[in-house]
């Protein structure tokens, strides 16, 4: 019915009310009627008379209109086969989980992390996640991070801030890494060697403390002796073209272990060694880091002495801390992922499950 500009019905369309009010008897009549039927049926709607409600109705979906958790995640890049199947472990659980995951791959660039954290602002993200490819060049940043209020969790390598400046940390301890390499080689070698060292990428949690952890027990033993150090920036090829290089030096000849900060670095290692005449496991020892598939397998081929394991699957404790913060629930500062070891005695009954 239309209405008249005072906010009433238009004259016509009062006529035509008044003169249908002569009908209002016979529909009350029908509508009685009707409850009757209803009423004394013995197919009425279960739902309904349950008290329940009906298959579509909005109360039986309470996640339709819920809103998505929207993570921003600066990943590192993609150096390692390590890295592919960290990448892939927290791609697959957001997914699993039906988390807006925001992934931005830095290509082994700080400042296209920081920028990415920046866009994460922006985008008004509720929790922003990343992995440092440095310690150091973060605190700026995160300030603005804190600004904005959105909570940060720190995944696999930690950043040199303040503890205020992210909620927790998730990794592995890549000191004990280091040490328990060292004891390994110690014990192999029978604390007698001559030790080159690939180091990871310059300036990262894992090499300075691998490193550390590492030439900590090396210093006790005094038959043990690092005589070459330099980065291979956690890649294969770049840990075959040094190792090639050394192995030509005069300090080459007198190598007889490796260690290499992760084992991409070591295969890569161990293919120069093999180019240059020698026998890696025999001629030279090595030792690294990751447990990778391709390390287990040098391993049964005798090739490689010792993985350590540093675990990638992050992606469940990640996106279990994250939904954590979100329900403000309380958190360690750090969570340790547990990580094995690998040699001859065990290496080949892992090999077959090995997901990375």
């Amino acid at each position: 019915m239309a209405l008249n500009g005072t906010g009433g019905y238009t004259g016509s369309e009062v006529s035509r009310v008044r003169s249908s009010h002569r009908f209002i008897p016979f529909v009350m009549a029908s509508l009685a009627a009707c409850f009757l039927l209803v009423g004394c049926g013995s197919g009425g709607d279960t739902a309904k008379d349950s008290g329940g409600t009906k298959p579509g109705d909005s109360t039986t979906q309470p996640d339709a209109n819920k809103k998505k958790i929207v993570v921003g995640f600066s990943q590192i890049g993609a150096e390692s086969a390590w890295r592919t199947a960290n990448t892939q472990s927290i791609k697959d659980e957001a997914v699993k989980r039906g988390i807006d995951l925001k992934f931005l791959d830095a290509q082994q660039k700080q400042e296209n992390q920081i920028k990415a954290i920046r866009s994460f602002i922006a985008q008004k993200v509720d929790v922003i996640a990343f992995s440092p490819v440095v310690e150091t060049g973060w605190e700026p940043v995160l300030q603005e991070v804190k600004k904005a209020g959105i909570p940060v969790i720190v995944s696999d390598r930690r950043p040199d801030v303040p503890d205020d400046l992210y909620v927790t940390f998730i990794g592995s301890d890549f000191v004990q890494e280091g040490q328990r390499a060292a004891d390994w080689l110690v014990k192999k070698t029978g604390g007698k060697a001559v030790i080159a060292e690939l180091e990871g990428t310059v300036g990262s949690a894992p090499a300075n403390d691998r490193k550390k952890g590492f030439d900590e027990v090396i210093a006790k033993n005094p038959g043990m002796k690092i005589v070459f150090s330099q980065t291979g920036e956690f890649t294969r090829a770049k840990g075959k073209e040094v190792m090639e290089a050394l192995l030509k030096s005069p300090t080459g000849s007198q190598i007889t272990a490796l260690f290499a900060h992760n084992d991409d670095m070591a295969i890569g290692a161990i293919q120069a060694i093999e180019e240059a005449g020698k026998v890696p496991g025999k001629d030279i020892t090595v030792v690294s880091i990751d447990g990778i598939h391709d390390a287990l397998q040098a391993i049964i081929d005798g090739k490689l002495g010792c993985s350590v394991e540093c675990n990638p699957l992050l992606g469940p404790p990640l996106f279990d801390a994250i939904e954590a913060v979100l329900a403000h629930k309380d958190l360690p500062k750090r969570t340790v992922m547990k990580d094995d070891q690998f040699d001859i005695s065990n290496a080949a009954q892992v090999l077959p499950d090995r997901k990375y």
